[in-house]
Parts: C-alpha cells; structure tokens; sequence
C-alpha cells in the first residue's frame, strides 16, 4: 500500500520558522486555554473526592459530565451565527463569544472552588456541569478562531502548536494542581485555576477576529434556522465523497482508541508498579507526546495533510503492534518506557496531522458547527466501541494477541484515507477561503 498523493498546491515546503509564525503563537495559547479544564473535571476531581471519602459510586457517577463533549454540535450552530448584543459589533463574532465563555468557565470553576462535596455533594455536581458545558463551549469557539485565523499554509503547524498548548494545559490542572494540594486547600487549587482561564482571555484579545462572510440581515426564525442550522451540514454533503469522509473520521484512530482504554489494565496484569506507571505513562509519556504533536505539524506541513496523516498513521500501528511485543518480554521498566514513549510521540503526532485535516474540511462562516460535527465523530469510538475492549481482552486471553488486532484497527482507516486522496474533496478549503485566511485582519469573504 502506497501513500496517498497530494496536490502540489497543498504540500508547500515549509520549515520550522513557521512556528514563530504570531498567529501561530497565538493558537499555542488558545490551546493552553482549551487543554486546562479537561483534567479539573476528571482525575483531578476525582483525587479531591477521593481525598473527603465521597463513595467510588458517586466519583463515577461525576464521568457522566463529558457529556457536553459528545452533545456540543446541538448548541454550536448558536455559536456559529447568533450575534451578541455589543461584543459581536465591538470585538467580532469568535472573539465576542469567546470572552462571554471564558467568562462563564471562570465563574464555573470558582463554583466549584466554593463547593465542600463533603458536606454537599449536590452543589459541587451542579457546578462540574456548568464547567464542563463551558469548557465544551470554549472547545466549540476556539477551534472555529483557530481554523479560520490560519490560512492552509499553516494549518499543520498550527494544528501542532494548539495541542502542545492544550497538553500544558493539562499537565498544569493536572500534575500541577495534584502538587498545589499538598500545599494549600483544594478550594484554593480550583481558584488558582480559575485564574489561569485569563491567559486564554488575554490570548482571545490579542488576536484579530477571522474573516467571515458579512452577516445577512435580520431573518425570519425559520430562515436562520435553515442558514445556520441546516446549511453547516448541507454545505459540507456537497464535497465529493462526504460519507466516506464521515466513515474515515469516526474510524482513523480507532486502533489507538483500543490500545489506550486496555494500556493501565495490560501494565498493571504484566508486574509493573503503580509508580512506574505514572513515572512513564504521565511525566515521560507526556513530554513524548507534546514533542510528537511539534514533529507531526511539522511533517504535515512540509508533506501536506493527507499524505502526513497517511504517515503518522502508519507509524501509530507499528507503535501499537509494540505493545505486542512488550507483552512477550520479562519486566523491563526500560521497554516499558521505550513503547510508551514511542507510542505517546506517535499518538501525539496522528493527532496534529488528523487536527490539521479536520480544520481544512470546514468552510467559512460554518466552522464552529462543522468542526464540531467532526470532532465530535472522531470520538464516537472513546464514547461507544471502547466499551467493547475489556471483552475482546478477555475472550482472547492474551495481550501479543489483543494489541495485534488493536494495531489491525488502524489498517481500514489508512486503506480508506488512500481512496479518499483520489476520489474525494479533502486537500483544502476553497480558493477564495484560503485568500482571506492569509490575512492578518478581518476581510469579508464571498458567501
């Protein structure tokens, strides 16, 4: 099987200076912005409740709060194309909505700051999915700012930067926060980082609003429902082989998905200790993948989208198909850290070649539902075959076996992508998109 061609017009020779590009630094810290929540509201949360004695029923009860994750595309039309009263005239569609988010997330993680889940658990359940529907909202307006200030040619690295910001953004309301609570309360842990909401704030502010196309007029309910919600989805079937499209996005890591649900269990199965684990799989695992993400915008950029996925991809199975070896050999923390390290560096790759792709499939003006849309998709996987994996695990009864077929997963997606890279309309937005894109400034673009 061969990589996929490119378009010559879509794969410039670009060098690592791209990534000093100012709207790509920007985009680093709209990543840091997006990436912070996430663990506040998972492990991080669940260590403080831990920590007061709130029942493993309850705590697992509190992952039930990624649901807005999963439902975000029902309210990101809203995003999209509903003004807001002054912010939208004074500071633009994305950045006006981005700053009443932020906002809102602020106010939600003080909430929970002020929480005492002890005494009252109620309280401090509402706040979480207050939270977690900002952070979902921020996630919705922050993706369509990103993807509509970078013009294609920096798309790749700027799809690397925003996920090198989002996993900062992790490891400080994750390791960061854990270390803070040995030093003050949690409620103050919940503050401090409802403070560090303002770098994405002031990263919003410094960036120039996206050109759009101009606002139609004032319309008639029906009307701006079939504009705003009905037009994203009906824009997006006129590419050539938009189903396939759809089919490759929920299955291209798919593979990787399976490796990841089952990796604590196979470890912990295999000798390895509690410590090691976090040694390799959270400090090593992930510089590995912050350094993955840098290396696969930078591979994409210079290879185009298509054939970098088509490369990072590969080089997820073949990682994946070394946890199969792992598991034929005796305890060795420096095996361990070695597949883990290259599967993270791997993992982190895919992802900012398979962002890059994402971002180049919406159009102007639809970005924020689109990327929605496909993000979402990309994670049905996570949210409904992984249920799946501790039984595959099981009926098998060997790991070589199970992480064999894992990495197997991946070969449908590249085999899939190879037929799209010649059939289908996935190499980049249109032409006269990508010309206002280039601009540092607001620029209306035909509708």
């Amino acid at each position: 099987m061969t990589a996929p061609s490119t378009p010559p017009s879509a794969a410039p020779a670009l060098g690592w200076t791209l990534w000093l590009d100012r709207r790509v630094l920007t985009v680093l810290f709209l990543g840091f912005a997006s990436g912070l929540p996430y663990f506040l509201l998972f492990s991080t949360l669940s260590a403080w409740l831990t920590e007061v004695h709130v029942s493993r029923t309850a705590i697992g009860l509190f992952a039930m709060v990624r649901s807005p994750f999963t439902f975000k595309p029902l309210w990101a039309p809203l995003i999209d194309r509903l003004p807001l009263p002054l912010l939208t005239r004074a500071l633009g569609q994305r950045r006006g909505w981005a700053l009443v988010i932020q906002a809102a997330l602020m106010l939600a993680l003080l909430a929970m700051a002020s929480s005492d889940p002890a005494a009252n658990l109620y309280w401090l359940a509402m706040a979480t999915i207050a939270t977690s529907f900002a952070s979902a909202s921020q996630d919705i307006v922050l993706d369509a700012l990103r993807v509509e200030l970078l013009p294609d040619t920096l798309q790749a690295p700027g799809a690397g930067a925003y996920l090198v910001g989002y996993r900062l953004g992790m490891i400080v309301a994750g390791a960061g926060a854990l270390y803070l609570s040995t030093l003050v309360p949690w409620s103050t842990v919940y503050v401090v980082m409802a403070a560090l909401v303002a770098i994405g704030m002031v990263a919003v502010l410094l960036a120039p609003e996206p050109a759009r196309p101009p606002a139609p007029p004032r319309q008639r309910f029906d009307v701006w429902v079939q504009d705003a919600v009905v037009a994203p989805f009906t824009r997006f079937a006129t590419r050539r082989g938009w189903l396939a499209i759809l089919v490759f996005v929920a299955i291209y890591k798919l593979g990787d998905v399976y490796v990841n649900v089952m990796a604590t269990n196979f470890f912990l199965s295999d000798g390895y200790t509690k410590v090691e684990i976090a040694a390799v799989t959270k400090m090593l695992g992930m510089a590995c993948a912050i350094a993955g993400a840098i290396a696969g915008g930078t591979v994409a950029g210079r290879t185009g989208a298509v054939r970098g996925l088509f490369l990072c991809g590969t080089f997820m199975i073949i990682t994946n198909l070394m946890y199969a070896v792992l598991a034929t050999q005796p305890h060795s923390v420096t095996l361990l850290g070695l597949v883990v390290g290259l599967e993270f560096f791997a993992g982190g790759m895919s992802a900012a070649a398979f962002t890059a792709f994402l971002s180049r499939l919406c159009d102007t003006g639809f970005t924020a539902t689109q990327y929605a849309l496909l993000s979402s998709l990309a994670t049905l996987p996570l949210d409904i075959l992984s249920g799946g994996t501790g039984w595959l695990a099981d009926q098998l009864n060997s790991w070589p076996l199970y992480f064999t077929i894992s990495a197997g997963l991946g070969i449908p997606g590249l085999v899939l992508l190879a037929w799209l890279a010649r059939r289908a309309d996935i190499h980049h937005r249109p032409v006269e998109e990508e010309a206002a894109a280039d601009q540092d400034g607001p620029r209306p673009v035909p509708a």
